[in-house]
């Protein structure tokens, strides 16, 4: 088999054994799943990317979307590279490589696998680069929730995607921790319609806009003028929404006087009593020197019509560094 070349292969000029390292031990995994989100027959999606490298870096990108509009961004990393994190690294390329009911390098396992995962199931890849090698292997599989919600029961199509999902759990646990939680875990879809440091309708506080009862295509009161106001332009047509399904929110702080201030929706949570929103403002961090400039900084999305009441959490602040 090809593995069992790449694993115990002859040296080369450089004096390197490949077979005295582990297939990824100098390298970086990758967990990549596509999460369905499904609200009342609407759709949207969460994107999660895991990446650890063999140094002890790591760091997520979750991205939630709906009918194909990005909504809102994260980015999350560890502060600096630990040394615990890169035995941990290692102890996981280990059981990847060799453990039994663990090594993802089996004949059981192909990795030329391409699953056709069926509506509502998650489509995961895991991946581990070799960077001495110059070679990446990647196994597709199907599954069901996001990161922080895997089992390994839910995992397919094949029996040994069991090892795909466990593998991605690991990574999880031990950069994350047990207790991670997604930062749009429960949040219905949502899509951004516009964002952006400075709009002209000057909101001092969040606004929604939906029609007076679900199930019915009425423009909501103000939601014209607002837009106009907003790009400045009094004539301008605002984006298409469908009033009997969805409903647009938008995020506000009011005014702020700082170039570089933003605020934005991170979750839209529904529960039995009517809807959560959850808003965040970024500002910029230490030793940035942001220019004095009054603004209005706003998020508009679109996203499913959700339960009245629909109440606007207090902001929560979120520093932000430099370049970051």
């Amino acid at each position: 088999m090809a593995f069992g070349f790449l694993l115990s292969g002859c040296g080369d000029d450089n004096g390197f054994q490949p077979g005295t390292l582990r297939f990824g031990q100098i390298g970086e995994v990758r967990v990549t799943l596509v999460v369905p989100l499904l609200f009342n027959d609407l759709k949207g999606e969460l994107q999660q990317v895991l990446t650890w490298n063999s140094t002890g870096a790591w760091q997520l990108r979750e991205a939630i979307s709906y009918r194909n509009l990005p909504g809102d961004e994260t980015l999350s990393r560890n502060a600096e590279v630990a040394g615990s994190d890169a035995a941990s690294y290692a102890k996981l390329i280990a059981d990847l490589n060799e453990a039994p009911g663990l090594k993802l390098f089996t004949e059981e396992l192909p990795r030329d696998l391409i699953p056709d995962c069926s509506p509502g199931e998650t489509p995961i890849s895991f991946r581990i680069r070799d960077d001495i090698r110059n070679e990446t292997f990647t196994w597709n599989r199907c599954t069901e929730g996001s990161l922080g919600t895997l089992v390994t029961s839910e995992a397919g199509p094949d029996a040994g995607a069991v090892r795909v999902v466990q593998a991605a759990i690991l990574v999880r646990e031990t950069t994350q921790g047990i207790n991670f939680e997604s930062a749009y875990f429960g949040s219905v879809p949502y899509g951004t319609l516009d964002r952006g440091e400075d709009s002209g309708a000057e909101l001092s506080e969040p606004k929604r806009f939906l029609s007076s009862k679900a199930g019915v295509l009425e423009t909501p009161d103000g939601w014209v003028d607002f837009w106009r106001a907003h790009v400045d332009n009094p004539v301008a047509q605002p984006p298409v929404v469908d009033w009997a399904n969805e409903m647009v929110l938008v995020a506000a702080a009011g005014k702020r006087t700082e170039a570089g201030d933003s605020v934005e929706i991170r979750r839209i949570l529904q529960t039995g009593e009517g809807t959560q929103v959850t808003l965040f403002e970024r500002i910029p961090g230490n030793f940035c020197s942001p220019a004095a400039r009054d603004h209005f900084p706003v998020h508009i999305v679109v996203a499913p019509r959700t339960l009245r009441p629909i109440e606007f959490r207090e902001i929560e602040e979120e520093w932000v560094s430099c370049g970051y």
